[in-house]
């Protein structure tokens, strides 16, 4: 990676950040979201979910920070939409700048973005009675493991960005991959509770190998086997992906 690649890649990031920072909605939009659903499954459906002798927050939330992150993913193929919609795309391009510099510096920012909105869930976590059992360290490497995942997932949002060309479309497209395999995952119930058919899917969801992964960091319980699919998918993921998004970005007219 030589200077000039890592500069642009510096100069996309300063200027997606400054278009969040002065833009605070779409923080608290992106942290309410999530909120509501640490609220809703705690306190109206948490009662009738069976955890073992878990306490339903320890279990549920660290499955809402992957879907946190998951969901804050769409973010990348929806701003680079509304780059190609509104031209921005194109001034980018006649610029003397290295072409993946672009599509890095938007997947970074929108991992930085992740960061504050994760940073915001746990306070809230905290509030209503989560805590990190694993410990300190354990907890840093749970951040990290959906921090990670989050931006494998957003070159897959960069793919779709970079194809559809459109706000709206790729709105719909993004919520049409990702609810499956969000709600169809161990992040609210054990997959065991699940009818077999959902079950098997739900069993080999990358969702659920990362949840399940960040929920054993948490509560420090054993990562098992959980730790090495959720990284197998991630790299999986940003091999075929990264090179995708690139590829669409340079095929631009």
């Amino acid at each position: 990676m030589n200077s000039y690649l890592i500069s642009d890649i510096l100069v996309m990031i300063k200027r997606n950040l400054t278009h969040v920072m002065r833009l605070p909605q779409l923080i608290v939009f992106s942290t309410i979201q999530p909120v509501m659903f640490v609220l809703l499954f705690t306190y109206v459906f948490g009662g009738a979910i069976k955890t073992g002798t878990v306490d339903y927050i320890n279990y549920l939330l660290p499955g809402i920070l992957v879907q946190t992150t998951v969901f804050g993913s769409m973010m990348t193929g929806i701003g680079l939409a509304a780059d190609m919609a509104q031209g921005i795309i194109d001034r980018f391009r006649s610029l003397p700048m290295t072409r993946s510099s672009f599509l890095i510096g938007r997947t970074i920012s929108d991992l930085v973005r992740n960061v504050f909105v994760v940073v915001l869930m746990i306070l809230v976590g905290v509030l209503i009675g989560f805590r990190f059992e694993g410990g300190f360290f354990n907890g840093l490497a749970a951040v990290g493991m959906m921090l990670l995942f989050g931006f494998a997932f957003s070159w897959i949002s960069a793919a779709i960005g970079m194809t559809v060309k459109n706000v709206e479309t790729a709105q719909s497209a993004g919520f049409i991959w990702v609810f499956p395999l969000v709600f169809a995952s161990s992040i609210f119930v054990p997959v065991e509770t699940m009818s077999k058919g959902v079950r098997i899917f739900a069993e080999h969801n990358p969702v659920s190998y990362t949840a399940n992964t960040v929920r054993a960091l948490t509560m420090g319980t054993p990562v098992g086997t959980d730790i090495y699919y959720a990284f197998a998918w991630i790299i999986g993921i940003m091999v075929v992906f990264i090179p995708l998004a690139v590829n669409r970005y340079r095929k631009i007219n």
